[in-house]
């Protein structure tokens, strides 16, 4: 007999990590899969960031670190914030977690009681909906459409905000989408905020480096709501530095504090030696970046150029990250003879089975018309996929 508690049951499995465990079972097996389906860059963390991992195991580095992070580096990200961001944090607003993941839902817990509204705009981050389930919080979900770049319209925001709205968690650069906002955009979104006292905001910046067309934007920039913002990033995604759990807040005082509080009771201090290599990689300016996302440009052009070729999926093309999100909604209902497809899971487990290659359903992302692809991997494989899924997909009827 399991007694397990109703969280627990009631938490969902994270669909992006479970396609990826599922690939990586099939590898192990012999097939050869091709894996779109995880956030991870291809990319090997830059040599200066690993020199300076290496020299804080040779300092020892190996004492616990403070809860909040080093302040050498929390003062760095301040720098950082001010330079790249035009937001001002002081080292004290600024503390550093075990990822993006961890600072997003160490603020939830933190601000957000059971029973109060918390707005995510679909599609959303796989994790988003459960972290607030989690907190016991509700989730509201805001649908925004294809034809509109899947961006929200402030309308759709005012006629959802209630006494009981407590968050909205905002995310451009977008996973799963690759939207970006204009600056006039977000202007608009932070004149809703405005309105409503109590109502704060978690702007998701992790993908501000892979960025193809216009500028990034951080909605704290905005003077006028800089205490309703609270700012979430880190190193996992512009530095090729997704194991090494790096994530990072900035936020009103009360709020660092208050996340200083929650993660001394949970994780105490990120890792000591993964906090050094981020402070290098802050710090040090080089080329990596521009080089990595010049590559994910020329991916991102070529995946939409072989995606126009396959019947029936219909798409915007992205204008940062490195994901695309295609409406399979085409391929519903549809059969090889054999299996029948009645959701975006079953078209993945699908394309899974007989193109050997990994995606990831909309459902999990709210979006149940729509599969996402992540093109963070060589050219040469996003040409075997796409060839792969429409031979596959040609097989529907």
């Amino acid at each position: 007999m399991e007694y397990l508690s109703d969280r627990i049951k009631s938490l969902s499995v994270s669909q992006t990590l479970a396609m990826a465990q599922k690939s990586r079972e099939l590898k192990e097996k012999g097939l050869d899969i091709i894996s779109l389906s995880l956030g991870e860059p291809d990319f090997n963390t830059p040599d200066y960031i690993k020199e300076a991992a290496k020299k804080a195991i040779d300092d020892n580095y190996s004492k616990y670190p403070p809860v909040q992070g080093y302040n050498d580096l929390r003062e760095a990200i301040s720098k950082k914030f001010k330079e790249e961001n035009g937001i001002n944090y002081t080292p004290e607003q600024i503390i550093v977690s075990t990822g993006g993941k961890h600072s997003i839902i160490n603020v939830i817990l933190s601000i957000v009681n059971p029973g109060e509204e918390v707005i995510i705009l679909a599609p959303y981050w796989v994790s988003y909906y459960d972290q607030i389930k989690l907190a016991g919080g509700k989730p509201v979900v805001v649908e925004t459409l294809l034809e509109n770049d899947f961006k929200v319209m402030p309308e759709q925001l005012e006629v959802v905000i209630t006494r009981k709205t407590r968050l909205i968690i905002f995310n451009s650069p977008s996973n799963p989408t690759g939207m970006v906002y204009t600056r006039e955009e977000m202007e608009e979104i932070a004149n809703v905020v405005r309105k409503h006292e109590g109502l704060f905001i978690i702007s998701d910046e992790i993908y501000e480096h892979i960025l193809f067309k216009g500028e990034h934007v951080s909605m704290a920039s905005f003077d006028f709501i800089y205490d309703r913002v609270i700012t979430v990033n880190g190193v996992s995604k512009g530095y090729a530095m997704t194991g090494w759990r790096i994530g990072y807040i900035g936020a009103p005082v009360w709020i660092a504090k208050a996340v200083n509080k929650l993660q001394g009771q949970f994780t105490s201090g990120a890792c000591s030696i993964a906090q050094r290599a981020a402070l290098a990689a802050i710090q040090i300016k080089d080329n990596s970046r521009q080089m990595m996302r010049d590559a994910f440009l020329r991916r991102r052009d070529l995946i939409c150029k072989l995606l126009k070729d396959v019947k029936g999926l219909k798409f915007r093309v992205p204008q940062g990250a490195f994901y695309i999100m295609v409406d399979i909604s085409h391929y519903l209902r549809k059969t090889d003879g054999v299996t029948r497809i009645h959701t975006s899971d079953d078209l993945a487990l699908y394309l899974l089975d007989k193109a050997q290659v990994a995606l990831v359903g909309g459902d999990a992302f709210g979006a149940p018309d729509y599969m996402r692809i992540s093109y963070a991997t060589s050219d040469d494989l996003l040409v075997e996929a796409v060839k792969r899924i429409k031979a596959a997909l040609e097989k529907l009827k």
